[in-house]
């Protein structure tokens, strides 16, 4: 068997993880459903295209505004990876004192569920790069990495869950693939509205309509996850699970 193989599903098949991917693909969710990302994902679309302003749905365009929202969402995912990486790298430093860091991050990430439902105004301002890189196919990449550095503000909420759960892997392989599993949260919507432009109408004005439960749900979700960490039920959950996973495996 394949000893690189062997390695990536006992990384992935442990008790953190799996509690912890969800939690990340859900994040992505929640952050694309927020109210700085949704009302700007026509615009987005029509610029990695390079058709602003002209009907991007149409039949003849459609594989190249898929190509520019998969190219967008590469950029943007190369961003939160790497931020994912480091922050896990950080974590595999101070494995010694992470007990402490992950009640330490539990606030933040309670305070960042507050922030997210909108207790905390001043942690919501839209901060964006004011860089504009050329609209098209050639320019999707750029785009998504000006995305993933000027919108992180906006966003950071759901991130910070994220980058918290990551540190607290001490792994910066565990940390890669909550990156990864964060950007296919949020990067699954857009390529899902480039493959049915037409019917995607609906689907934005629903999350603009209730965007305000959308927070709300996000919040709450962060504030949960931050207690779990905070009291240490996070550890006990995913030691249990881990338990569980290996009785499977002597079973077999």
């Amino acid at each position: 068997m394949n000893l690189a193989a062997v390695s990536f599903s006992e990384t992935v098949l442990t008790g953190s993880l799996l509690l912890a991917i969800p939690i990340a693909m859900l994040a992505g969710l929640v952050s694309f459903a927020s109210p700085c990302v949704v009302p700007l994902v026509p615009g987005y679309l029509g610029y990695v295209s390079g058709m602003a302003g002209a009907d991007a749905g149409g039949k003849k365009s459609r594989p190249r505004l898929v190509l520019g929202v998969l190219l967008f969402v590469l950029g943007f995912s190369a961003v939160f990876v790497l931020l994912a990486i480091v922050v896990s790298a950080a974590g595999a430093a101070f494995q010694t004192r992470l007990d402490i860091i992950t009640r330490v991050l539990g606030v933040l990430v309670i305070l960042m569920g507050l922030a997210f439902m909108g207790a905390m105004p001043f942690l919501q301002n839209e901060r964006r790069l004011h860089i504009n890189p050329k609209a098209g196919l050639a320019g999707a990449p750029l785009l998504g990495v000006v995305f993933g550095l000027g919108w992180a503000p906006c966003i950071g909420p759901t991130l910070s869950a994220v980058i918290a759960l990551g540190l607290t892997e001490g792994s910066v392989g565990r940390g890669a693939l909550l990156g990864v599993a964060y950007c296919l949260g949020l990067g699954l919507p857009f390529l899902g509205i480039a493959l049915w432009f037409e019917r995607s109408g609906k689907m934005l004005k629903w999350l603009r309509k209730h965007r305000r439960g959308l927070q709300i749900f996000g919040g709450s979700m962060l504030v949960i996850l931050g207690v779990m960490l905070v009291t240490g039920l996070w550890g006990t959950l995913t030691g249990q699970m881990q338990g569980w996973i290996d009785s499977f495996w002597v079973a077999i």
